[in-house]
Protein backbone atom coordinates (compact mmCIF):
# COMPACT_ATOMS: atom_id res chain seq x y z
CA UNK A 1 0.00 0.00 0.00
CA UNK A 2 1.34 3.43 -0.96
CA UNK A 3 1.39 5.94 1.89
CA UNK A 4 0.60 9.47 0.76
CA UNK A 5 1.27 12.94 2.12
CA UNK A 6 0.29 16.52 1.39
CA UNK A 7 2.62 18.52 -0.82
CA UNK A 8 2.37 21.98 -2.41
CA UNK A 9 3.12 21.78 -6.12
CA UNK A 10 3.50 24.11 -9.09
CA UNK A 11 2.15 22.51 -12.27
CA UNK A 12 3.01 25.84 -13.92
CA UNK A 13 4.78 28.97 -12.71
CA UNK A 14 2.74 31.62 -10.93
CA UNK A 15 1.29 31.79 -7.43
CA UNK A 16 -2.20 31.23 -8.86
CA UNK A 17 -1.09 27.73 -9.89
CA UNK A 18 0.21 26.68 -6.46
CA UNK A 19 -1.78 23.56 -5.56
CA UNK A 20 -2.01 21.38 -2.45
CA UNK A 21 -1.86 17.81 -3.71
CA UNK A 22 -1.41 14.24 -2.54
CA UNK A 23 1.93 12.60 -3.28
CA UNK A 24 3.66 9.38 -2.21
CA UNK A 25 5.84 9.62 0.89
CA UNK A 26 9.42 9.29 -0.44
CA UNK A 27 11.68 6.47 0.70
CA UNK A 28 15.23 7.23 1.87
CA UNK A 29 18.15 5.92 -0.15
CA UNK A 30 21.28 4.34 1.29
CA UNK A 31 22.76 7.62 2.59
CA UNK A 32 19.50 9.54 2.97
CA UNK A 33 17.24 10.69 5.78
CA UNK A 34 13.45 10.65 5.66
CA UNK A 35 12.44 13.88 7.40
CA UNK A 36 8.99 14.73 8.70
CA UNK A 37 8.79 18.44 7.94
CA UNK A 38 7.53 20.51 10.87
CA UNK A 39 7.91 24.08 9.60
CA UNK A 40 8.89 25.87 6.38
CA UNK A 41 10.01 29.50 6.26
CA UNK A 42 9.73 31.71 3.19
CA UNK A 43 12.43 33.80 1.57
CA UNK A 44 12.16 36.45 -1.13
CA UNK A 45 13.90 34.03 -3.49
CA UNK A 46 10.99 31.60 -3.01
CA UNK A 47 8.64 34.22 -4.44
CA UNK A 48 10.94 34.64 -7.45
CA UNK A 49 11.12 30.87 -7.97
CA UNK A 50 7.33 30.52 -7.83
CA UNK A 51 7.13 33.24 -10.48
CA UNK A 52 9.62 31.36 -12.67
CA UNK A 53 12.76 33.34 -11.84
CA UNK A 54 16.23 32.38 -10.49
CA UNK A 55 16.11 28.77 -11.71
CA UNK A 56 19.19 27.74 -13.72
CA UNK A 57 17.08 25.44 -15.90
CA UNK A 58 13.46 24.48 -16.46
CA UNK A 59 12.47 21.99 -13.73
CA UNK A 60 10.25 18.98 -14.21
CA UNK A 61 6.66 19.81 -13.39
CA UNK A 62 4.93 19.63 -10.99
CA UNK A 63 7.64 21.40 -9.00
CA UNK A 64 7.75 21.69 -5.20
CA UNK A 65 8.87 25.17 -4.03
CA UNK A 66 10.70 26.49 -0.94
CA UNK A 67 14.10 25.62 0.48
CA UNK A 68 14.08 26.29 4.26
CA UNK A 69 12.63 23.82 6.72
CA UNK A 70 13.01 22.27 10.15
CA UNK A 71 11.99 18.68 10.72
CA UNK A 72 12.53 15.40 12.50
CA UNK A 73 14.34 12.34 11.13
CA UNK A 74 11.84 9.47 11.06
CA UNK A 75 13.83 6.90 9.04
CA UNK A 76 17.39 6.53 7.76
CA UNK A 77 19.12 4.68 4.95
CA UNK A 78 21.23 1.60 5.64
CA UNK A 79 24.58 3.41 5.56
CA UNK A 80 23.69 6.70 7.29
CA UNK A 81 26.22 7.59 10.02
CA UNK A 82 25.74 11.32 10.75
CA UNK A 83 22.18 11.18 12.15
CA UNK A 84 19.71 8.90 13.88
CA UNK A 85 15.94 8.67 14.07
CA UNK A 86 14.57 11.42 16.30
CA UNK A 87 17.22 14.04 15.45
CA UNK A 88 15.94 17.52 14.57
CA UNK A 89 17.53 18.72 11.35
CA UNK A 90 17.69 21.56 8.83
CA UNK A 91 18.82 21.39 5.21
CA UNK A 92 21.83 23.30 3.87
CA UNK A 93 20.72 25.24 0.79
CA UNK A 94 23.89 24.72 -1.27
CA UNK A 95 23.88 20.96 -0.98
CA UNK A 96 27.43 20.38 -2.27
CA UNK A 97 29.14 23.24 -0.41
CA UNK A 98 30.60 21.74 2.75
CA UNK A 99 33.50 24.14 3.47
CA UNK A 100 36.09 26.35 1.79
CA UNK A 101 35.53 27.58 -1.76
CA UNK A 102 32.27 26.51 -3.40
CA UNK A 103 32.47 23.72 -5.98
CA UNK A 104 32.24 24.70 -9.64
CA UNK A 105 28.84 23.06 -10.14
CA UNK A 106 27.33 24.51 -6.94
CA UNK A 107 24.80 26.73 -8.72
CA UNK A 108 22.96 23.68 -10.04
CA UNK A 109 22.72 21.93 -6.68
CA UNK A 110 20.57 24.01 -4.37
CA UNK A 111 17.36 23.01 -2.67
CA UNK A 112 14.34 24.14 -4.69
CA UNK A 113 16.45 25.07 -7.71
CA UNK A 114 15.02 22.50 -10.08
CA UNK A 115 16.81 19.53 -11.60
CA UNK A 116 17.11 16.59 -9.19
CA UNK A 117 16.44 18.64 -6.05
CA UNK A 118 12.83 19.57 -5.28
CA UNK A 119 11.73 21.95 -2.58
CA UNK A 120 10.57 21.29 0.95
CA UNK A 121 6.95 22.50 1.09
CA UNK A 122 5.68 19.01 1.87
CA UNK A 123 4.94 16.84 4.89
CA UNK A 124 7.94 14.57 4.19
CA UNK A 125 11.18 14.99 2.28
CA UNK A 126 14.41 13.04 1.86
CA UNK A 127 17.82 14.64 2.42
CA UNK A 128 21.27 13.21 1.85
CA UNK A 129 22.95 12.99 5.23
CA UNK A 130 25.74 15.33 4.06
CA UNK A 131 23.15 18.07 3.34
CA UNK A 132 21.55 18.01 6.80
CA UNK A 133 22.67 19.94 9.89
CA UNK A 134 21.45 19.67 13.46
CA UNK A 135 18.90 22.26 14.53
CA UNK A 136 19.79 24.47 17.53
CA UNK A 137 18.43 22.82 20.65
CA UNK A 138 17.26 26.17 22.07
CA UNK A 139 14.93 27.00 19.15
CA UNK A 140 11.47 25.74 18.29
CA UNK A 141 10.87 24.16 14.89
CA UNK A 142 9.22 27.37 13.67
CA UNK A 143 12.22 29.44 14.78
CA UNK A 144 14.80 26.98 13.46
CA UNK A 145 13.15 26.86 10.04
CA UNK A 146 14.17 30.50 9.47
CA UNK A 147 17.92 29.82 9.67
CA UNK A 148 19.07 28.09 6.43
CA UNK A 149 19.06 31.12 4.12
CA UNK A 150 18.28 34.33 6.02
CA UNK A 151 20.34 33.79 9.16
CA UNK A 152 23.19 31.95 7.42
CA UNK A 153 23.48 34.71 4.82
CA UNK A 154 23.87 37.32 7.57
CA UNK A 155 26.26 35.07 9.50
CA UNK A 156 28.42 34.39 6.45
CA UNK A 157 28.59 38.09 5.60
CA UNK A 158 29.45 39.28 9.10
CA UNK A 159 31.36 36.42 10.70
CA UNK A 160 32.89 34.29 7.94
CA UNK A 161 33.91 36.96 5.41
CA UNK A 162 33.62 40.08 7.59
CA UNK A 163 35.33 38.85 10.78
CA UNK A 164 33.08 41.13 12.81
CA UNK A 165 34.56 42.55 16.03
CA UNK A 166 32.76 44.01 19.08
CA UNK A 167 34.23 47.46 18.47
CA UNK A 168 32.67 47.77 15.02
CA UNK A 169 29.43 49.22 13.68
CA UNK A 170 27.06 47.29 11.40
CA UNK A 171 24.39 48.84 9.18
CA UNK A 172 21.50 46.59 8.18
CA UNK A 173 18.92 47.59 5.58
CA UNK A 174 15.25 46.89 6.08
CA UNK A 175 13.50 44.60 8.52
CA UNK A 176 13.33 41.31 6.65
CA UNK A 177 14.83 38.01 7.71
CA UNK A 178 18.44 38.71 6.68
CA UNK A 179 18.44 42.20 8.20
CA UNK A 180 17.01 41.18 11.58
CA UNK A 181 19.26 38.10 11.73
CA UNK A 182 22.23 40.37 11.09
CA UNK A 183 21.03 42.74 13.78
CA UNK A 184 20.76 39.91 16.31
CA UNK A 185 24.12 38.34 15.44
CA UNK A 186 25.95 41.68 15.55
CA UNK A 187 24.30 42.57 18.86
CA UNK A 188 25.31 39.21 20.36
CA UNK A 189 28.92 39.83 19.29
CA UNK A 190 28.82 43.24 20.98
CA UNK A 191 28.89 45.41 17.86
CA UNK A 192 26.80 48.56 17.41
CA UNK A 193 23.89 48.30 14.96
CA UNK A 194 22.17 50.91 12.77
CA UNK A 195 18.97 49.97 10.94
CA UNK A 196 17.59 51.75 7.88
CA UNK A 197 14.03 51.48 6.60
CA UNK A 198 11.51 53.61 4.74
CA UNK A 199 8.76 52.42 7.10
CA UNK A 200 8.57 54.37 10.36
CA UNK A 201 6.28 51.79 11.96
CA UNK A 202 8.82 49.02 11.38
CA UNK A 203 11.62 51.16 12.79
CA UNK A 204 9.52 51.57 15.93
CA UNK A 205 9.37 47.79 16.19
CA UNK A 206 13.16 47.66 15.80
CA UNK A 207 13.53 50.06 18.72
CA UNK A 208 11.32 47.74 20.77
CA UNK A 209 13.82 44.91 20.18
CA UNK A 210 16.66 46.80 21.87
CA UNK A 211 18.84 49.90 21.95
CA UNK A 212 19.42 50.18 18.19
CA UNK A 213 19.96 53.34 16.16
CA UNK A 214 17.49 53.77 13.29
CA UNK A 215 17.28 55.93 10.15
CA UNK A 216 14.04 56.61 8.30
CA UNK A 217 15.14 56.67 4.66
CA UNK A 218 11.77 58.00 3.57
CA UNK A 219 12.45 61.15 5.60
CA UNK A 220 16.19 61.14 4.83
CA UNK A 221 16.83 59.74 1.32
CA UNK A 222 20.50 60.85 1.58
CA UNK A 223 20.79 58.61 4.61
CA UNK A 224 24.59 58.33 4.51
CA UNK A 225 24.70 61.79 6.15
CA UNK A 226 22.66 60.49 9.06
CA UNK A 227 25.05 57.54 9.38
CA UNK A 228 28.02 59.90 9.76
CA UNK A 229 26.13 61.94 12.33
CA UNK A 230 25.41 58.80 14.35
CA UNK A 231 29.04 57.64 14.11
CA UNK A 232 30.62 61.07 14.73
CA UNK A 233 31.97 61.18 11.20
CA UNK A 234 33.62 57.74 11.19
CA UNK A 235 31.08 55.76 9.15
CA UNK A 236 30.15 52.10 9.48
CA UNK A 237 32.40 49.05 9.22
CA UNK A 238 29.89 46.65 7.66
CA UNK A 239 26.82 47.12 5.46
CA UNK A 240 24.32 44.36 4.71
CA UNK A 241 23.17 45.66 1.31
CA UNK A 242 19.82 44.17 0.30
CA UNK A 243 18.44 46.81 -2.05
CA UNK A 244 20.87 47.04 -4.95
CA UNK A 245 20.41 49.66 -7.66
CA UNK A 246 21.38 53.20 -6.73
CA UNK A 247 20.98 52.45 -3.04
CA UNK A 248 24.56 51.23 -3.17
CA UNK A 249 25.69 54.84 -3.63
CA UNK A 250 24.49 55.68 -0.12
CA UNK A 251 26.06 52.49 1.24
CA UNK A 252 29.46 53.46 -0.19
CA UNK A 253 29.18 57.00 1.18
CA UNK A 254 28.28 55.62 4.63
CA UNK A 255 31.45 53.51 4.94
CA UNK A 256 34.33 53.95 7.32
CA UNK A 257 37.90 53.51 6.09
CA UNK A 258 38.63 49.88 5.24
CA UNK A 259 34.96 48.90 5.58
CA UNK A 260 32.98 46.18 3.82
CA UNK A 261 29.69 45.99 1.93
CA UNK A 262 28.08 42.56 1.75
CA UNK A 263 26.01 42.59 -1.45
CA UNK A 264 23.12 40.28 -0.58
CA UNK A 265 19.97 41.34 -2.39
CA UNK A 266 18.46 43.38 -5.18
CA UNK A 267 15.01 44.40 -3.97
CA UNK A 268 15.29 47.73 -5.80
CA UNK A 269 17.28 46.74 -8.88
CA UNK A 270 19.53 43.87 -9.94
CA UNK A 271 21.96 46.39 -11.47
CA UNK A 272 24.05 48.45 -9.06
CA UNK A 273 25.50 51.95 -9.37
CA UNK A 274 27.88 53.72 -7.01
CA UNK A 275 30.63 56.37 -6.98
CA UNK A 276 34.05 54.82 -7.53
CA UNK A 277 36.23 57.51 -5.93
CA UNK A 278 34.87 57.17 -2.36
CA UNK A 279 35.19 53.39 -2.63
CA UNK A 280 38.85 53.76 -3.67
CA UNK A 281 39.74 56.42 -1.12
CA UNK A 282 38.17 54.40 1.69
CA UNK A 283 39.90 51.19 0.50
CA UNK A 284 36.52 49.52 0.87
CA UNK A 285 35.48 46.03 -0.22
CA UNK A 286 32.24 44.94 -1.88
CA UNK A 287 31.73 41.21 -1.30
CA UNK A 288 29.02 39.21 -3.07
CA UNK A 289 27.27 36.85 -0.64
CA UNK A 290 25.18 33.83 -1.59
CA UNK A 291 24.15 32.09 1.65
CA UNK A 292 27.05 29.93 2.95
CA UNK A 293 28.53 26.46 3.43
CA UNK A 294 27.63 23.68 5.85
CA UNK A 295 30.52 24.20 8.23
CA UNK A 296 29.50 27.85 8.73
CA UNK A 297 25.88 26.73 9.23
CA UNK A 298 26.96 24.33 11.99
CA UNK A 299 29.09 27.03 13.65
CA UNK A 300 26.17 29.46 13.52
CA UNK A 301 23.78 26.97 15.09
CA UNK A 302 26.18 26.49 18.00
CA UNK A 303 26.40 30.28 18.34
CA UNK A 304 22.59 30.51 18.50
CA UNK A 305 22.57 27.91 21.26
CA UNK A 306 25.25 29.80 23.19
CA UNK A 307 23.51 33.19 22.97
CA UNK A 308 19.89 34.16 23.72
CA UNK A 309 18.96 34.69 20.06
CA UNK A 310 15.37 34.00 19.02
CA UNK A 311 14.56 34.65 15.34
CA UNK A 312 11.89 37.27 14.74
CA UNK A 313 8.70 35.67 13.39
CA UNK A 314 6.11 37.94 11.79
CA UNK A 315 3.37 35.35 11.31
CA UNK A 316 2.87 31.58 11.24
CA UNK A 317 0.41 30.12 8.71
CA UNK A 318 -1.08 26.64 8.57
CA UNK A 319 -0.23 24.18 5.83
CA UNK A 320 -3.52 24.98 4.05
CA UNK A 321 -2.58 28.70 3.93
CA UNK A 322 0.53 28.66 1.73
CA UNK A 323 -0.89 31.16 -0.75
CA UNK A 324 -1.70 33.59 2.07
CA UNK A 325 1.84 33.17 3.37
CA UNK A 326 3.28 34.10 -0.04
CA UNK A 327 0.95 37.10 -0.20
CA UNK A 328 2.29 38.21 3.20
CA UNK A 329 5.83 37.84 1.87
CA UNK A 330 4.92 40.10 -1.04
CA UNK A 331 3.71 42.82 1.37
CA UNK A 332 7.05 42.86 3.18
CA UNK A 333 7.12 41.16 6.60
CA UNK A 334 8.86 42.26 9.78
CA UNK A 335 11.11 39.24 10.19
CA UNK A 336 10.07 35.86 8.83
CA UNK A 337 6.90 34.31 7.47
CA UNK A 338 6.57 30.62 8.39
CA UNK A 339 4.24 27.80 7.35
CA UNK A 340 3.59 25.23 10.07
CA UNK A 341 3.42 21.91 8.23
CA UNK A 342 2.36 19.84 11.22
Amino acid sequence: MTITMKQWQLPAFGLQHLTLADAPVPQPGTHELLVRVCAVSLNYRDKLVVEGGLLPEQPSMPFVPCSDMAGEVVAIGAQVTRFKVGDRVLGNFWTQWIEGDPPTAMMRHGLSLGGPLPGVLAQYITLHEQVAVRAPATLTDVEASTLPIAALTAWFALMETGQLRPSQTVLVQGTGGVALSGLQIAHAVGARVIVTSRHADKLARVKALGDFAVIDTQAAPDWARAVHELTHGKGVDHVLEVMGGRNLEQSVLALASGARIAQIGFLADADIAFPVLPLMLKRAVIQGISVGHRRAFENMNRFFDEHPIRPVIDHVYGIQEARAAFAHLERGPFGKVVISVT
